[in-house]
């Protein structure tokens, strides 16, 4: 399966990485550093539904999605146009990704950045807070549940969010009565890399009412978010529609109209 392969290179990368920067160090460094934008508060829009515009060069079912990737031009137009937050892409091997990207996007944006990547070492949180992400991606399909109480705790520390993504009732079980306060609703299954736009609407009805709900994947059109908005998602996520697209800002306007 693809995601096992994933899984197997990121390990690595995180260990070739130590070696380069140790676990303690890395600590070292964050201290001091200032705390990060508050991801939270920016999708929060009473009445309305907000947009976290992703940068994806690539992707293992799309393969390149992208040829002219500038991801500095793109965060300045997805900013321009109104997104809430920004998610980058920072997985290399399969998605062309790049931690690179999050320094050069946090540079010349105001709005937080969500790191969206494999995280499965606490060592990758300190990473993400250095690059300058505002909210890390936890995703539950990989992670046990003691290890996700543990991650969300280092970042909480640092003054990030986490965004702990679900795609079934057995990824929901890992995170109750824990303090989670965003969940990611994945329409696309890492197993099959297939998407189903109705995961969100199964699971969302399962969800405290108090947790603020992202919707990602399979989101291609502005009846597609109002049926989101419909059934009380906080944000949507949306990337490879707009990283298609000739007219990103176009694209933008199109999709959110009346929302």
């Amino acid at each position: 399966m693809i995601l096992d392969e994933i899984l197997t290179r990121k390990r690595k990368e995180v260990e070739e990485a130590k070696e380069k920067l140790s676990g303690e160090e890395i600590i070292r460094k964050t201290v001091g550093l200032p705390r990060r934008r508050d991801f939270k508060s920016a999708i929060v829009k009473p009445g309305q539904i907000s947009l976290i515009a992703e940068i994806k060069k690539a992707s293992p079912s799309r393969g390149i999605i992208r040829e002219d990737f500038d991801p500095v031009e793109i965060a300045r137009i997805y900013q321009d146009s109104g997104a809430q937050a920004l998610s980058v892409l920072t997985d290399q091997q399969f998605f062309k990704g790049s931690l690179q990207y999050l320094e050069q996007v946090r540079k010349v944006t105001t709005i937080p950045i969500l790191r969206k990547d494999f995280i499965i070492d606490d060592y990758q949180i300190y990473q993400s807070f250095l690059a300058g992400a505002d909210a890390v991606l936890l995703i539950a399909a990989v992670l046990s549940k003691d290890k996700i109480a543990s991650l969300s705790s280092i970042a909480d520390g640092l003054g990030m969010s986490s965004i702990v993504e679900i795609h079934s009732a057995e990824d929901l079980s890992k995170i109750e009565k824990l303090n989670i306060q965003i969940v990611g609703i994945n329409n696309r299954d890492l197993a099959s890399f297939k998407t189903d736009f109705g995961t969100t609407e199964r699971l969302i009805k399962l969800l405290p009412k108090d947790k603020l709900i992202i919707s990602e994947s399979g989101i291609k059109t502005s009846q597609d978010v109002k049926r989101l908005k419909n059934l009380g998602v906080t944000a949507v996520l949306i990337g490879e529609v707009f990283m298609a697209s000739a007219d990103i800002s176009g694209k933008i306007k199109e999709i959110m109209r009346g929302v």
